[in-house]
């Protein structure tokens, strides 16, 4: 859903900074390649093979899709899943996102070089200025990430560089601060001028009274595009954990800098809410059935996973992604206005 929402391009950067199994950028490839697919005039075949790609959707896997992950579980897990779906190649990287700082440390290590080298020389090249010393700003045109929500950061090094880290109205550091709101102010940080980004928040951030100045300090930086709530069994089953996806364009009013985004005082959002349950109480898949009661199976003989998030291929009603896209061409969103770059086969 949120990469049919966010609609990346062939020519765009993408990044997941809290990849996790690196659903976002697989899924990502996935779209991407149907575009140059088709500019070709190619059938699609099936993407998650080994199955050799033509040159173009190498090359996208190569400069275009990045990822992040602290937990090196994660990041072994998500450069496999990378390697078989981009054809050899991945920039799944082991590094702290939220503790960028202390990066230059972390990438002197030889044996670290030896396994993310080729990645890290390509995200330096993304920086906002290639020129900077820090890595702080990046110029991706995408972001997507589903970072964790438990436990406060406290180590106050890792917490000063961050303005949501300091009290409002005294500026001095705060003690603790919750993960999900320094990811808050990373990812932006990530993106370009007009970037946009989806990122996986407690429910709570959307309309608790004590997080109003999060609220607003999204808002001065970003266009609010959608918020989509999903099942409470989405990630966590048993916890009733209420979470909702937050999808926003940062303000660009310059054309050089990247797409526009001109800023506006009074707009729509889109809002909507999964009503399909995927997962049921017990951490189980709910998959569609037929009319005679047999499993729902796509194209390639997979089960379909039941939910209201987007048409599956066509084997499904459309879904809230189809909605906001329409919501999107109507707003005149520049993601849905600008074709696909189109390159010569």
């Amino acid at each position: 859903m949120c990469v049919k929402m966010l609609n990346p391009k062939e020519g765009e950067t993408v990044i997941d900074t809290a990849c996790g199994s690196a659903g976002f950028t697989v899924h990502s490839m996935f779209h991407v390649w149907r575009q140059i697919m088709r500019a070709m005039g190619r059938e699609e075949s099936h993407l998650f093979t080994m199955e050799a790609k033509p040159p173009r959707c190498i090359d996208y896997v190569r400069d275009n899709v990045f990822a992040i992950d602290f937990d090196e579980k994660s990041v072994r897990v998500s450069r496999c899943l990378n390697l078989i779906a981009g054809d050899g190649e991945t920039n799944v990287l082991h590094l702290n996102t939220l503790d960028w700082t202390k990066w230059d440390e972390t990438v002197k290590q030889d044996d670290w070089q030896d396994t993310y080298g080729d990645g890290w020389r390509r995200l330096r090249k993304l920086r906002e200025n290639p020129r900077q010393t820090d890595y702080r700003s990046f110029g991706f045109d995408v972001l997507m990430a589903n970072p964790p929500f438990a436990g406060d950061i406290k180590q106050s090094d890792m917490l000063s560089p961050y303005d949501v880290a300091h009290n409002e109205k005294t500026r001095k550091l705060e003690k603790a601060v919750a993960r999900d709101l320094l990811f808050i102010e990373r990812n932006l940080d990530f993106l370009k001028p007009g970037g946009r980004m989806a990122v996986v928040l407690p429910q709570g951030r959307f309309n608790n009274s004590t997080d109003q100045r999060v609220r607003k300090f999204i808002m001065d930086r970003c266009r609010v595009l959608a918020v989509v709530g999903l099942n409470p069994n989405s990630f966590k089953p048993h916890t009733n954990t209420k979470t909702s996806v937050l999808f926003v364009q940062k303000w660009n009013d310059d054309a050089s800098a990247g797409p526009l985004c001109p800023t506006v005082e009074d707009y729509d959002i889109f809002f909507a809410t999964q009503q399909v349950e995927s997962v049921d109480n017990s951490g189980r898949k709910v998959y569609r059935k037929n009319a005679d009661d047999s499993f729902l199976r796509d194209t390639h003989g997979h089960f379909v996973v039941a939910h209201d998030l987007f048409n599956h291929d066509g084997l499904t009603e459309d879904g809230i992604a189809e909605a906001f896209e329409e919501f999107a061409r109507k707003e005149g969103f520049s993601f849905f206005r600008v074709a696909p770059s189109i390159k010569v086969a």
